[in-house]
């Protein structure tokens, strides 16, 4: 399989304010109609349960989020007493799902009409584009899904919007690009909505990416993802919503402009527009670079297996080639696979690991996971030196998952995406932490010989 390559894509956006005016109160008792009585939209968050897109959306009991039809997860403590991560400066992390910064893969991917397209810089760079997930042999909700995005097309044509729109099935070993061009016919798609099919680790990747990953075809989520990419905003709604609240969301956020904050600099590697500008552009290029993470990257102490106290990012990221996942010592699902996954790794890098090379497995359950469970962990699997575990301070490691796109209100949700970076150079690479460990360690390799190492 090879490697997904794309730019991580940062964006910030300013906390929502809440007022005690009556228009306020008026507008949150409306929304409160809007949904059946058992949920409610909750400024205090006092219900066990909350959607992960939508934290408003709360709930006594388990169940689905009404907006957008995510499953509620559960809430370990009340929100009043766990602070939320908070950015360098003290302010609080914005509480808008759109808010966790959305890693695009640039994945290989084929088109209905069996076109090569690279999905992000193909389908989604500089476009505004709504996405949905489904499969042809889907007899439920994706004949009704596909048919509601027709009606959302031409309704942007109507109002030429620009927008784009993309499906991606969710079955891509039965839906080859023949029967997606078939069942895109069907439904009469127009130009400028590409139906989506790849290889099934490439399209596994990108489903878990964007949020939309699931074990069982039939249990794909039924919401539309709403992206423009130059601005670098994304909401989600159900896909079955009402076509008018379809196309004012496509239309709002192709409205947006991309927000400039002193605590939002550039991502790292948005200098390397041009993929060689940053390995070819010399001293220059690797300080602007690192000007880059330094400012975006958070600088939280953290702790080693070891209980050593370690800056994320003067001590971990600043100068090195950097694999991260995320993980957590309890996990039944796949944590110990992915682990032992990149024990290969580690050990086709040999003793480049720890010296230009650095291996980090951050804790999603720093409560549980002290320094000597990591330990514990770490040499259960046979680890070697260059790999640090890493937990802390619930609020460093929450604000840290936070920048990396890792933060998760349910531990068991953790993302199992392998992020690598070559921080001096600006250079990031996302791939599944399952993925051929060969693979991995040559794009590792490729990195270090940008850095002129």
């Amino acid at each position: 399989m090879r490697l997904l390559i794309t730019l991580l894509i940062f964006a910030a956006f300013a906390p929502l304010c809440l007022s005690a005016t009556p228009h306020a109160h008026a507008a949150q008792a409306k929304a409160r109609r809007a949904v059946n009585n058992s949920y409610s939209i909750n400024t205090t968050q006092e219900a066990g349960y909350v959607c992960p897109m939508h934290p408003e959306v709360t709930s006594k009991r388990a169940g689905k989020c009404p907006k957008c039809e995510m499953k509620l997860i559960k809430r370990e403590v009340p929100a009043r007493d766990a602070a939320p991560p908070k950015n360098a400066t003290g302010a609080t992390a914005p509480d808008d799902g759109s808010a966790t910064p959305l890693i695009i893969p640039d994945a290989e991917v084929l088109d209905q009409n069996g076109k090569p397209l690279k999905f992000y810089r193909d389908l989604v760079k500089g476009r505004t584009v709504a996405i949905n997930f489904i499969f042809t042999t889907c007899t439920a909700v994706c004949p009704s899904l596909t048919a509601k995005f027709r009606q959302l097309q031409q309704e942007l044509e109507l109002r030429q919007s620009g927008a784009h729109l993309i499906s991606i099935t969710v079955d891509p070993a039965t839906d080859i690009p023949e029967r997606l061009k078939s069942y895109a016919a069907k439904f009469k798609a127009g130009p400028g909505w590409t139906f989506v099919t790849g290889s099934k680790p490439e399209i596994d990747a990108l489903l878990s990416a964007l949020g939309a990953a699931s074990p069982d075809k039939t249990g794909h989520p039924s919401t539309a993802l709403i992206l423009n990419d130059t601005a670098g905003y994304r909401t989600r709604a159900s896909a079955l919503a009402p076509v008018a609240t379809l196309v004012n969301l496509v239309v709002e956020a192709a409205a947006k402009t991309p927000l400039q904050t002193a605590t939002a600099p550039p991502p790292p590697g948005t200098q390397a527009a041009n993929p060689a500008s940053a390995a070819k552009g010399g001293e220059a290029g690797r300080v602007n670079a690192s000007e880059a993470s330094a400012k975006y990257f958070p600088n939280h102490i953290l702790r080693t297996q070891d209980n050593k106290p370690m800056r994320f990012y003067d001590g971990l990221l600043k100068g090195k080639v950097v694999l991260i996942n995320f993980m957590f010592t309890t996990c039944a699902g796949v944590c110990s696979p992915m682990t032992a996954n990149l024990l290969k790794v580690q050990s086709y890098l040999g003793e480049r690991v720890g010296r230009e090379v650095s291996m980090l497995s951050i804790s999603v359950d720093p409560l549980t996971d002290t320094p000597d469970v990591l330990k514990a962990f770490a040499a259960k699997h046979k680890t070697g030196p260059g790999w640090y575990f890493l937990t802390g301070k619930k609020e460093n490691v929450d604000w840290v998952l936070y920048k990396l796109g890792g933060f998760t209100e349910d531990r068991a949700q953790h993302s199992s995406v392998l992020i690598i970076g070559n921080e001096a150079t600006g250079e990031w690479i996302k791939t599944h932490a399952m993925a051929n460990p060969s693979e991995i360690a040559e794009a590792v390799v490729k990195l270090i010989g940008r850095s002129g190492k």
